[in-house]
Formats: C-alpha cells, structure tokens, sequence
C-alpha cells in the first residue's frame, strides 16, 4: 500500500468499511472496530489520520502499532486475521494501516474479565451486537437449508411487517404473546432461512422482510 493510496483511502470519509484515530489512545476500545469490520464486511483501521481525513501522520508510529498490536493479540478472540502496512509521512512521522477482511471465524469478540462482547459496523459506527446478531454470525458461517413450521407466531409476525415495514424483538414478543427467548428464537431462525433481515442498531435491532 502506497501513501497515495492511503490519502484516497482518507478522503472518502469514515464509513462502513473505514475508521480513522490520530493515535492509539486507550486500545481497548480501538480493538472494537477491527472486531466489527470482522463481523461485518471488513474494513480499514488508519492510524495518524485526523477525523476530517487529514493524514497528519503520527509521531513514533512504531510504538502506536506496538500498543495496537499487543491489544489484538490479548483481547479479541478468536484470534483476529489482518494485515498491517506501515508508511512513512516524513522522517518523524507515520500512518499505520490494519487491514481487516470478513471473518470466515465470526463472531469475534472482546473479551474483558468475564464479559464477551462482540461488535458489528453500522455505517459509520461500531456498535455492540445483539443475542439475535450474535446468533445469526455463528450460525451463518456454515449455510445451510433452514426447516421452520409456519405456525400462528409466524403468520402473526408477517400480517405484521405486512403492515410496517419493520418490527423489533419487543414489538414480536408482545404481539404474540411469546416469552422473549422464543420470539428471539423464531427472528434468527427466520433470518438464517433467508425470509427476513435483521438490522443492527445501537439501542434495539429492528427486522424486515428480505428483499
């Protein structure tokens, strides 16, 4: 990778597939985007670029990667596959660039004490994902043909999103007199079998009807 490439790669902005940090400050919540950029559709970490696209460069690049790299290696499981490429700017300066592709092993995630969390891109933003986004990457690492019996929740369900566009797990739940863990169970099954798409969002997921 070429620092000319680099400077494209900047100038579209952060989004989906692109995070920009000027340094390496507090790792821990860095690894959080390489962790969705696996879960999601992969994705570009530059180091030394400012939020506006700018690659100023950082001074001693070498120590950024350092942290970054000892961060990865410690806190996301299973481990994480990237690619790193490192360019000079000047003779003080540097960019880094942790190059994620989609993970055939997702979900990754963060582990910290006892706690799993695991993260997905959506647009610009890495945010934590759902029990039901969680389901739908293990799960769908291996496709397979889905069985499910169309009963009254089902019919219920799609008189539903016939009638909005969109529903959440809540919304299901409550509609069908269902216990969350069953509403849960028939979303994911539904989602795996191609018949609906879930929604990632920062406060509850929403579904749709596949199109």
């Amino acid at each position: 990778m070429t620092l000319q490439e680099v400077k494209s790669l900047a100038a579209r902005g952060e989004g989906l597939r692109i995070e920009f940090k000027k340094k390496a400050t507090f790792p821990e919540k860095i690894v959080r985007e390489l962790i969705a950029f696996a879960n999601t559709s992969g994705g570009d970490l530059l180091i030394g670029v400012d939020d506006d696209g700018t690659v100023s460069g950082q001074r001693y690049i070498e120590e950024e990667i350092f942290v970054m790299e000892k961060a990865i290696k410690e806190l996301i499981q299973p481990a994480l596959d990237y690619k790193l490429f490192t360019l000079k700017i000047n003779e003080k300066k540097g960019v880094a660039v942790f190059k994620v592709p989609m993970s055939p092993n997702r979900p990754h995630y963060l582990k910290e004490k006892d706690r799993k969390q695991a993260f997905v891109r959506v647009e610009d933003r890495s945010v934590q994902a759902s029990r039901e986004v969680w389901e739908v990457l293990r799960r769908g690492r291996i496709p397979r043909d889905m069985v499910f019996t169309y009963g009254r929740k089902e019919e219920i369900l799609m008189k539903a999103l016939g009638e909005s566009d969109k529903i959440t797990l809540k919304e299901f739940a409550k509609l069908a007199s269902l216990p969350k863990f069953l509403a849960s169970k028939t979303l994911v099954c539904l989602v795996l079998a191609n018949v609906l798409e879930i929604h990632p969002q920062e406060s509850a997921d929403f579904f749709t009807l596949k199109s």
